[in-house]
């Protein structure tokens, strides 16, 4: 019934709905959806009951019949590009009701308590409305954000409860380790006790203590309910093609990242390989022994990387890129505790520098953000992984080719070790989505083939990353699959002005790159080159049907 109610409006709707071409309408339905789009409160925490989706989805299938109404035939590029993501955000919202379903399959959804700021521009994962971002709180806190932590925490008693009707899901590897993540937030609300213990605020401290042990109590909840759960946690190959198509625009199937990450995995071990046998007569590096000598070491890298980047005219290097960089310098670890990336940042962190442009970029969103209305902000659904995650793992590469490393070449291996480990780590986490084996066996693939057992070092990493690509599907993946494409937009570009008579410039390049912004890579090669991506009018055609 609810679908014929459903046809029947929608269809009334295209019969008096007239083909619109004005672009300033498109972005103000984008304003309305993402209004629309942040979940409505049940008892002070985000709904996301059954029935509330069932009420919400007549909702939804209008914005995306307005959007399919839109004649875009005289729009520029850039606006087709807006239009595209835009239905992406769609296309997502339908893919998390119908298949994805986190609040139903996935217990870490109801971890709300983030101690961090993510280096991309939204958290990633899948990851609730309203939560308590507890990194962007000053203690002693003042009066008004006692009030606001006490409006944060009060959502997680709530939320747990809704949890436990919610959560329905067999997904037995991801109900497993998501009881994980509660117990983390069980123990940074522990932590919490003491910060607040001297505001008096009794508001805030019973708020807290409520938080706390609904905490403690949801994860008991759970763990009595894992022994239920015997099924996959895996989407399959098929929806996970359609998803990374139609949701994150990615012109690849699962087979196509299959074969990518298998190559680019069999490439870094090579070249690994080669490069040590280049270096054969130099002397090894040394890590840093104490907090004295990482930070020399952190300080004299960040310092020569980013005034490399100027003088080479790699990229115009802001007045906050400086900052951005030296917020995240890192500190001295023990060896026994480092895990993957403290071993090569210990050694050089100009490599791990590299990829630190996730913060350049965010940098920019704050200070410099896009004029256009779609990409103002963060997409949803980390559909813009495959840029920024794609972008900050091809950048360690590139600029080692293009000369960050002359006078350091021992560093270029620990570029090759990064690849090898996010190639492996995302081959793993495509077999665990087939359900062609479990999260563990994805984690020994990921551990067996980072070279020098780099990532046999400590276990928390390992569970980390592919509890997350489990959990988000084309996550784990997108740092080569995003790189891959970046070096496909290099090269068209670089064609396209050899052809037009002009000299490519590797700072125009990445220039024209941040003022597209975090728009899925296939997009802003688009926008870049002119070259419509053939595998957008597949997608279109699905989402007239």
């Amino acid at each position: 019934m609810l679908k014929k109610s459903l046809f029947l409006m929608l269809f009334s709707f295209a019969l008096n709905c007239h083909a619109n071409s004005n672009f300033a309408d498109l972005e103000k339905l984008f304003s309305q959806w993402r209004a629309f789009e942040l979940a409505p409160l049940h008892n002070s925490a985000p709904d996301y009951r059954q029935e509330t989706f069932a009420k919400r989805r007549p909702q939804w299938a209008e914005f995306k019949a307005q959007l399919l109404s839109f004649d875009k035939s005289d729009w520029s590029t850039p606006q087709q590009v807006d239009w595209f993501v835009f239905l992406a955000e769609l296309n997502g919202y339908d893919f998390n009701e119908r298949i994805l379903r986190p609040w139903q399959r996935d217990p870490a959804f109801y971890s709300q308590v983030w101690t961090y700021k993510s280096d991309v521009p939204a958290h990633e994962g899948p990851t609730p409305h309203y939560v308590t971002e507890l990194w962007t709180y000053e203690f002693p806190l003042s009066d008004a954000e006692q009030q606001r932590l006490t409006q944060d925490l009060s959502r997680i008693k709530p939320f747990h409860a809704q949890g436990k009707i919610n959560l329905t899901g067999n997904a037995k590897e991801l109900w497993v380790a998501g009881i994980r993540d509660i117990k983390a937030q069980h123990q940074v609300l522990l932590e919490l006790a003491p910060k607040l213990k001297d505001t008096g605020n009794k508001k805030l401290l019973d708020t807290l203590q409520q938080a706390t042990e609904s905490t403690a109590e949801f994860a008991q909840w759970l763990e009595q309910q894992s022994t239920s759960k015997t099924g996959p946690s895996g989407l399959g190959a098929e929806q996970y093609t359609w998803y990374q198509q139609h949701v994150h625009l990615l012109p690849m199937t699962w087979e196509d990242e299959v074969r990518l990450l298998q190559r680019e995995l069999d490439r870094a071990w090579s070249s690994l390989k080669l490069e040590e046998h280049r270096n054969r007569d130099l002397p090894q590096q040394v890590a840093a022994k104490n907090a004295e000598e990482y930070d020399a070491l952190a300080n004299r890298s960040a310092a020569y990387f980013l005034q490399w980047l100027d003088e080479k005219e790699i990229v115009t290097v802001a007045d906050y890129f400086k900052p951005a960089l030296y917020a995240r310098l890192g500190s001295f670890v023990p060896e026994a505790t480092r895990n993957f990336f403290y071993i090569g940042s210990h050694f050089d962190p100009t490599p791990l520098y590299s990829h630190f442009y996730h913060w350049f970029e965010l940098a920019i969103m704050e200070n410099d953000p896009n004029p256009r209305a779609v990409r103002t902000g963060a997409l949803l659904y980390n559909i813009f992984d495959s840029r920024n995650e794609g972008t900050a793992t091809a950048v360690e590469e590139i600029f080692m080719h293009a000369g960050l490393y002359d006078n350091n070449p021992r560093s270029r291996e620990i570029v090759y070790i990064m690849l090898a480990q996010r190639a492996a780590r995302g081959l793993g986490s495509l077999y665990a989505h087939a359900n062609q084996m479990t999260m563990e066996k994805a984690g020994e693939i990921h551990m067996n083939y980072t070279p020098r057992g780099w990532m046999k070092t400590e276990k928390e990493l390992l569970i980390f990353e592919q509890h997350l690509y489990l959990r988000q599907p084309g996550y784990g993946t997108s740092y080569v699959t995003g790189k891959a494409l970046l070096d496909h937009a290099m090269a068209e570009k670089a064609r396209i002005d050899e052809e037009q008579g002009k000299a490519f410039k590797l700072k125009n390049f990445f220039d024209e790159l941040n003022r597209i912004g975090s728009v899925p890579i296939a997009m802003g090669t688009w926008e870049m080159t002119g070259i419509k991506p053939a595998f957008l009018d597949q997608v279109e055609a699905e989402a007239r049907k």
